[in-house]
Order: structure tokens, then sequence, then C-alpha cells
């Protein structure tokens, strides 16, 4: 996924300026799908616009300027997710963490875990909040607007991670049952 087409999704649900798309970014996406930084967004909506891709529908005080996506950007981001996605970069830290858990005692694994619990238990309740506000208002477009189903796929992700902790808490049970000279970290 690019900057270009998350930018001209956010369009198609309606004109917005930069400082609007930063704002959505940073509430339907950035926590969730994909990170977009202020000092990223205008170069790209330039770009953008350089390409006919979007147009300006507004300017107003100190360059304020609002966005509209165009047909030639519909087409774009059409064609962009009827195609074949790229190979899937997968850096997420929280995974590599639980991955290197049996560096660390039992106490200090399942203390990591339970945080890694309550975390995606916190972000399922936020997840949920907006996918009720989402059904809530209304929108042309209805529950399918921009991002609704991308909530839902947060919500069984971060429910995922949540069996997946209870699931190793059990395991650090049993190793902590079945071992009780629990191995100590070594010292370096």
């Amino acid at each position: 996924m690019s900057l270009r087409h998350a930018l001209l999704g956010l369009l198609e649900d309606g004109p917005a300026s930069g400082y609007d798309l930063t704002a959505r970014f940073e509430r339907s996406l950035q926590k969730y799908v994909w990170t977009g930084r202020q000092s990223h967004i205008y170069p790209e909506l330039k770009r953008l616009a350089d390409g006919d891709l979007i147009a300006v529908t507004e300017e107003g005080p100190r360059g304020r300027r609002t966005y509209a996506i165009t047909d030639a950007g519909r087409a774009e981001l059409r064609d962009w997710l009827l195609s074949p996605p790229g190979p899937r970069a997968i850096r997420d830290e929280h995974v590599l963490r639980m991955s290197l858990l049996s560096v660390l005692d039992l106490p200090q694994a399942r203390e990591l875990v339970l945080h890694h619990l309550e975390e995606a238990d916190q972000v399922t309740v936020e997840l949920r909040a907006l996918a009720d506000a989402a059904d809530s208002e209304a929108h042309p477009r209805g529950r399918l607007r921009f991002g609704r189903l991308a909530i839902e796929y947060g919500v069984h992700q971060y429910q995922a991670q949540q069996r997946w902790a209870h699931w190793a808490l059990e395991q650090l049970d049993r190793a902590e049952t079945a071992d009780p000279h629990e191995r100590q970290p070594s010292e370096t």
C-alpha cells in the first residue's frame, strides 16, 4: 500500500484539506492500518495534484487548500485496488518481542504477555467504539464507507491477539508447573 492510494481513498470519501486528511489519518488509519505523517502528506498531495489525480477545489486563508479526487484519481485508485498486492512487508515490534520471550524468565515473560493482552483488550474496545460511531452516522455509502470494513478487520485482528495471549499464558503456566527450578536468564 502507498500513501498515495490511502490519500486517494480518503478523498474518495469526500473533499478535504491537508489538515483534514492528516486528522483523518490520525483518527482512522494511523494506529491500525497505515502511517501518514503531515510531513509526507503535503508533498504527496502536491504530486497527486500535479498528476491530475486530485484537484484543488477551494483555496482559503493561509494557503489552505481543499482537494477532491478526480476521475483519473478514481481510476488510479480502482486500478490499484484490483491489482495483485506486492509482497507483504511486515515489521511488527510486538510480534518480534513475543518471538523472543524465551530470553526472559517465566515471570517476566508472563508480565510481557499480560501487557500485550491488556493492550489488545484496550484497542479492541477503541475499535468497537469507532465501529459503533461509524454505524450510527448517516453516510451515502452506508456502513460500507471508507474504513468501516477495515475497522472490523482490526477488531478481528486484535481479538486474535487476545486469543493468542490467553494461549501463551497457558503455555507459560504449564512451563512453570513443569519446571519448578525455572531457568534464570544468562548474565551478560
